[in-house]
Order: structure tokens, then C-alpha cells, then sequence
């Protein structure tokens, strides 16, 4: 079976910014998230051999669900500048490993991603893996043939999660999760969800009837406790969800498998890039 990565680039980089110490280049400028990001590359690209493989990259206009919902991340500090420099890098980055990109203002990386997904799910003898810092992605996991790849701790430790191991942590189906979100909310998007229902109210009646809808048409026969906080809360709820939901749908030019295949790295092209960056570690890495 052949294997297509799909990297949610912007989550990563925002992950291995806060993660990871300062540190900058020989010009001075920040570079610890692109230093995380072509860490965890070459060693994926080394261990695992994607035979396709391609990126997704936020863009910097308001998204729909911004549209949709003004409060949404509204928590968020602006990104600072020294962030805001190292994503500008991004497309050179991907140009350096010989992998395509793929954006379209209005949307998120991850609903990039599952557009990608939507499009090659259906290719015989292919297995999809998502490699992102951001546990939204895991509402896409099917069975073992599409997975989540999540940075774990550090930079290069990953957790694969299937079908399995997503009802292992959640108790739900992969494609439960936006109706779970849509009950319980999501903190780090400021999706508020239904007050008073928390993770395991939510597992417990999503469990039991499968849909928001469902689970709204059984009100007179749930929990009491759990009914009353839901009572009238049906619109807030199904609203919640879209927000939460990955959209499939992008409107971005969608490549054919051969366009995304991966090559033996380019290896005196990436060691001119490291170089540049002053990624001496990464060099003796690639020279092993």
C-alpha cells in the first residue's frame, strides 16, 4: 500500500514557535519554528518514505467561520511579528523538500487538508496520514486508512492515532467529533458550546444516539441533569458544530497523485538550505 502525507503546515509552525527556545538564523532573524518544521520533516521523510505528499498552509484574510462568528479565536493575541516572519517562510521551506503547497484565502490549512483527503480517500491501495500539531485533525480519521499523525512532546515524538485509538481517547467515532465539539465547545477557537455540558455528558449521549439531532429528538428520554442544560439549546448547538467542522468542500485547484509524488530528496539542495539557515545539526543528519 502506498502512503500520501498531508502536512497541516500552520499548525505545526505555531506549535514548534511556542514550543521550541528562541533562536535565529545567521541574519539574526527567528527560525525556531522553521528549525522545528525541517526537523520533523527529514525525520519522517527518512523513516516513514511517503510515496506523495504535500502541505497546507493558512492564509492571512478572515476565514468564513470568522464571517460566521466574530468571536471566533478572538482570544488569541495577534501573532507576533517574530511568528509572522518564520510563516513568510514557509513557501521556500516546502520548495527546499520538493513538496507542493496548497491555501486558498477564506479557509483554514486543516480545511485545505480535508479537501485533499475528500479527494483521495477514494484511491485503491493508498493510505492517508496527517501529520499536524492540532487535534481538530482527527476528526478525518477513518478506519487505518486515513490517520492522524500529532506531535506529541518536543518536536519529532508523534502519536498515531486510527479509528481505534481516536474511540480510545474519546469514546466516540472519528466523525462524531464536530457534534461533540458543537456540545462541549472548543477553548483554544472560543467556540462556546452548550453551558454546563462537559467531554463525558457529551460522549455519554452522543454515544447513545449518534447526531446532534438525534440527540436533541430523545431530550424527554436522556439524563434529566443533561436534558435541562440542552433544553432550548438545539440552533446553538448545530452551530457550534459547523464552526467545529472541517470543511471538504475548498474551492483550490486539487492535484492528481502524480503531481504530489515524492522523490529521493534533493539532498546538496536541501544542504545549501540548511546552510543558509545555519542548521549544522540538520546537515550531519542529512549526511548520515
Amino acid at each position: 500500500m502506498k502512503t500520501l502525507l498531508l502536512i497541516d503546515a500552520s499548525a505545526l509552525v505555531y506549535r514548534f514557535f511556542h514550543a521550541l527556545p528562541p533562536l535565529t538564523d545567521l541574519n539574526s532573524e527567528p527560525i525556531q519554528a522553521i528549525y522545528g518544521l525541517t526537523n520533523v520533516l527529514l525525520k519522517i521523510l527518512r523513516e516513514q518514505k511517503p510515496d506523495y505528499a504535500a502541505a497546507a498552509l493558512d492564509r492571512p484574510e478572515r476565514t468564513f467561520r470568522k464571517e460566521q462568528f466574530e468571536k471566533y479565536k478572538i482570544h488569541r493575541p495577534p501573532a507576533p511579528n517574530d511568528l509572522i516572519a518564520q510563516i513568510k517562510k514557509l513557501p521556500e521551506v516546502f520548495s527546499a523538500f520538493a513538496i507542493k503547497t496548497f491555501e486558498k484565502p477564506g479557509f483554514e490549512a486543516d480545511d485545505v487538508i480535508g479537501t485533499l483527503v475528500e479527494r483521495f480517500s477514494q484511491e485503491p491501495d493508498l493510505k492517508i496520514v496527517i501529520l499536524s500539531g492540532d487535534l481538530d485533525v482527527l476528526q478525518l480519521v477513518e478506519n487505518d486508512k486515513i490517520v492522524g499523525e500529532i506531535i506529541k512532546t518536543g518536536v519529532t515524538e508523534t502519536q498515531i492515532y486510527d479509528q481505534e485509538k481516536v474511540e480510545e481517547r474519546y469514546g466516540l467515532k472519528p466523525i462524531r467529533l464536530p457534534d461533540y465539539k458543537g456540545l462541549i465547545g472548543d477553548a483554544s477557537d472560543n467556540i462556546p458550546g452548550i453551558k454546563g455540558i462537559g467531554p463525558k455528558s457529551a460522549a455519554e449521549v452522543l454515544k447513545e444516539f449518534g447526531t446532534l439531532e438525534e440527540v436533541f429528538e430523545n431530550l424527554a428520554i436522556i439524563n434529566p441533569t443533561i436534558a435541562k442544560k440542552l433544553q432550548g439549546k438545539k440552533d446553538d448547538a448545530v452551530f457550534y458544530r459547523a464552526l467545529a467542522t472541517i470543511r471538504k468542500d475548498v474551492p483550490v485547484d486539487l492535484p492528481s497523485l502524480e503531481n504530489i509524488k515524492m522523490n529521493p530528496p534533493d539532498k546538496d539542495r536541501l544542504r545549501a538550505y540548511f546552510e543558509k539557515l545555519g542548521f549544522s545539526s540538520l546537515i550531519r543528519r542529512l549526511e548520515a
